[in-house]
């Protein structure tokens, strides 16, 4: 159902669609606000929620923060205007990484299955099955991130493996940095007292095989998750990666990681973000082997497969999400 009003029930819904976008630990990096005369909402970072030793950067907030813009565009145009979107609009407002204006009517036709997968996809920690996926899906997949100015690789049987390896080291050196390891853990809550953070019953067990490595988190897991269990043999990994890496390019590729995640979503499959390799320069280097003569900047390892769909993680309000000044709503 389309609405050309932007009331308040809209503005709501718009913003709840963005903040149902993924983000690193569940930090949820971004606030918005309504600028009623030019109808455009900001998207701003929220520094008290990044990562101080495992993001230092800012990277994986500038990603998170574009996987929240896709969303927005995907709603904004669901609700039937054209979102009209700019990234780092203000150099003298760092903090504002993004605006979207609501143009006029839709030029293409909104994506329904994209707009029902906002409120459906979540990652999943889980094992998944030995199902392979079809190569039309890794096509499709490889095709929305490259709509969004990314590359999306899939690596060969012996490449996977050299990937997982390189995450392995990075998980170890993750749960042996002391910094790294109490941030990680501080951010492993119990939903009932907070709406940011991984709840215990979402960390999933880790695999006993030792192939595949999920996220430690130095937290004990929910006494119904299992310990251990076998994860899939022959794990499905792809490769998020940019040719440059500036916060623009960051922002771009968070918004291919959205839009991948949306489309694998609306195609049954489930999700986890191997994220670890990333977090050490030197490693993050080694993810993406180019031709002597190029050069990519990986963004992202993403776990794809069929399997259980996995406890979600809890999302703040919307209204502590919005900026004083941004419920003046036209009407």
């Amino acid at each position: 159902m389309r609405s050309m009003t932007l009331d308040a029930p809209t503005l709501e819904k718009l913003i709840s669609a963005a903040v149902a976008a993924p983000s690193i630990h569940n930090t949820q990096p971004w606030r918005f606000r309504l600028d009623p005369d030019t109808v455009t909402l900001e998207i701003r970072a929220a520094p008290d929620h990044g990562l101080r030793h495992i993001d230092p950067t800012g990277r994986a907030l500038h990603l998170s923060v574009g996987c929240a813009l896709l969303n927005l565009r995907v709603a904004v145009a669901h609700f039937g205007w054209e979102p009209v979107s700019r990234l780092l609009p203000r150099p003298d407002e760092p903090d504002l990484l993004a605006t979207v204006r609501f143009g006029g009517t839709a030029r293409t036709a909104s994506s329904p299955h994209l707009y029902d997968a906002v409120w459906r996809r979540h990652s999943s920690r889980f094992p998944f099955s030995e199902r392979p996926l079809p190569t039309a899906v890794h096509t499709e997949l490889a095709e929305a991130a490259h709509s969004e100015g990314a590359l999306l690789s899939r690596p060969a049987p012996r490449e996977t493996d050299r990937l997982l390896r390189l995450t392995a080291e990075a998980e170890r050196r993750n749960t042996s940095d002391a910094d790294r390891a109490a941030e990680s853990r501080l951010w492993v809550r119990d939903p009932n007292h907070t709406d940011l953070g991984v709840p215990p019953e979402a960390l999933g067990p880790k695999d006993s095989r030792e192939q595949v490595p999920m996220r430690d988190f130095g937290a004990p897991r929910h006494p119904a998750v299992p310990a251990s269990r076998p994860f899939e043999k022959r794990p499905s990994i792809a490769v998020l990666s940019t040719a440059h890496d500036r916060r623009t390019d960051w922002l771009r590729a968070g918004q291919a990681l959205e839009r991948v995640l949306l489309t694998a979503t609306a195609r049954g499959l489930r999700a986890s973000l191997l994220h670890q390799a990333l977090e050490w320069p030197d490693l993050r280097e080694q993810l993406v082997p180019w031709p002597s003569d190029r050069r990519g900047h990986a963004q992202m390892v993403i776990r794809l497969g069929y399997g259980p769909q996995g406890p979600s993680s809890p999302r703040r309000a919307v209204s502590r999400t919005l900026t004083e000044g941004a419920r003046s709503v036209p009407r």
